[in-house]
């Protein structure tokens, strides 16, 4: 069977450079760019022979690892179909376990794989170079193939077996959120190191952090035993560990295949679903997907939106002009977004106009409708704070106070949630029909619609002053407080989101009648 397989898999290969000539012209334009990549970063790690073990292993720790993690993430994010996916031998009546083995061995021929074995060998003649024994250069190298082949498998496998159906316009966009929250905030903080000729101290702890994970373990490995480290022995049994468990996830995964028969979604069925092809098929998802709709197109909550950035930078102003130093005054932006965008849903409810109706005729739960709510805040929410946390530490100067602001941040969106997911169902007031200008605001009788917005606004602050007078410390007096200023405005933040969801969902199933009644009233 493996030699069946084998075959199959070279046929294939081969098979790609048949078809028409822009076919052909395109994959071999492809192959001629990946050959050049492929040189020009093996020339670049074959340079590192001359650089310094620090620099080193700086390089190769943080490379490996972010091969690694792209290994992992190109499958669920590309969608690419595979052609040996085992679902196309299932009719075969194979043994999962033997077909698993052969898989997974035929996995190694491929293109990105003969790329990073290149890579990986020029990788061992680096180690090698820095007095690292060549068994362990050899062996790490092979450790990396093989986990990056087996996450590749994995990721696959999970990708076709509960993605493929989901696949859309929207889910994509998700995938490229996460990448961004992650690969913004990492090259706002590498532009921002300070080299000077030698590795600077954070990038060394964050290599040595990536050693003891599976992501830098198998790289690490080789320049650990050249330095002597005692921790060469943790990194190899973190690969090693790795490697096991990708292999049962494996096996897992061609089982459930083989032996669990699934009604198949088309992604022509979900096409036209948008959000509601993408989100959980629970009353909570539907509620989000709906949420989703109405926070991405309705103008009313796009005005919102706008409104956060241009309220942020407008009280920056008043500060320049009194005097605050630069560096201090970098600070302050992002808490204030990080404090209306937490406010923003305090009123939603009301949005929603007459369509609300649907929630208590369906016999919805509370805690279906508070959580979905908070959906498209937070996929909004998350992104942004995430990306502009790092670039206002960068213009700060100041790396160390990153925890105080995370903390700071944190506690100020989380308790504006949990303080709004009361307010829009306790305390709703009349806001602009759907349809209308966002500019334009209806007759109100009555401060109830002003008591609650300060409500929410001046809870969260309230409730965020221990995290804000942590951060404060950290700033001008002792950098040690900044922990104390991420755990607590964490702790504070979930805490004040969690009894919020559950004091509005009981409050939202205990008067359906009255809320009907004020939608119907305004």
């Amino acid at each position: 069977m493996a030699a069946h397989v084998l075959r199959l898999r070279l046929a294939l290969l081969v098979g790609s450079l048949r078809g028409d000539g822009r076919h052909v012209a395109r994959v071999v334009v492809a192959l001629l760019i990946l050959a050049i990549a492929t040189v020009a970063a093996c020339w670049g790690i074959l340079q590192l022979r001359d650089a310094s073990t620090p620099v080193m292993f700086a390089v190769t720790v943080l490379g490996g690892s972010a091969v690694t993690l792209g290994y992992a993430l190109a499958p669920l994010i590309g969608g690419a179909s595979d052609p040996l996916d085992p679902r196309r031998f299932a009719v075969f009546g194979l043994s999962p376990g033997p077909l698993a083995g052969v898989l997974a061995l035929v996995g190694f021929v491929s293109v990105p794989t003969l790329v990073l074995a290149a890579v990986c060998v020029c990788a061992a003649v680096v180690w090698v170079d820095h007095g690292s024994p060549w068994p362990a250069a050899a062996l790490g190298a092979l450790l990396q193939v093989v986990t990056c082949v087996l996450l590749a498998r994995v990721s696959t496998a999970t990708a076709s077996l509960f993605l493929d159906d989901r696949r859309s316009r929207e889910l994509s966009g998700l995938f490229a959120l996460t990448i961004l929250i992650v690969v913004v905030p990492v090259a706002v903080f590498l532009a921002s190191l300070e080299w000077g000729g030698v590795v600077p101290t954070r990038l060394t702890e964050a290599a040595s952090t990536l050693a003891r994970t599976p992501l830098g373990a198998a790289v690490a490995f080789p320049v650990l035993v050249a330095q002597g480290s005692a921790q060469a022995g943790l990194s190899i049994l973190i690969s090693l560990g790795t490697i096991a468990a990708l292999g049962l996830v494996w096996v897992w995964l061609v089982r459930r295949v083989l032996t669990t028969t699934e009604r198949p979604v088309s992604t022509r069925e979900r096409g036209g679903l948008g959000w509601f092809g993408v989100a959980p098929g629970t009353p909570g998802g539907a509620v989000a997907a709906r949420s989703l709709v109405y926070w991405l197109r309705d103008r009313r909550y796009l005005a919102n939106l706008i409104v956060i950035p241009i309220a942020a930078g407008l009280a920056v102003v008043p500060l320049l002009i009194a005097g605050v130093p630069p560096e201090v005054v970098a600070l302050v932006p992002v808490p204030l977004a990080a404090l209306f965008l937490g406010w923003l849903p305090h009123n939603d409810l009301a949005y929603d106009s007459t369509a609300v109706w649907m929630h208590f005729a369906s016999g919805m739960r509370g805690v279906s409708d508070r959580v979905g709510r908070l959906v498209p805040i937070l996929i909004i929410g998350i992104p942004v704070l995430a990306i502009a946390i790092p670039v206002s530490i960068s213009l700060h100067g100041r790396w160390a106070v990153l925890p105080a602001m995370v903390g700071v941040c944190a506690s100020l969106f989380l308790t504006g949630l949990g303080l709004s997911s009361i307010s829009s169902v306790a305390w709703p007031y009349a806001a602009t029909r759907p349809g209308e200008s966002p500019f334009q605001q209806p007759q109100r009788t009555g401060a109830g619609g002003a008591i609650a917005q300060a409500v929410v606004m001046l809870g969260a602050l309230v409730l965020s002053v221990p995290a804000l007078w942590w951060a404060w410390l950290a700033i001008s007096r002792d950098i040690d407080y900044a922990d104390m200023a991420l755990w607590g405005g964490l702790a504070v933040g979930l805490t004040v989101l969690i009894v919020g969801l559950a004091i509005g969902s009981a409050v939202f199933s205990h008067r359906g009648g009255r809320i009907m009644e004020f939608i119907e009233s305004t």
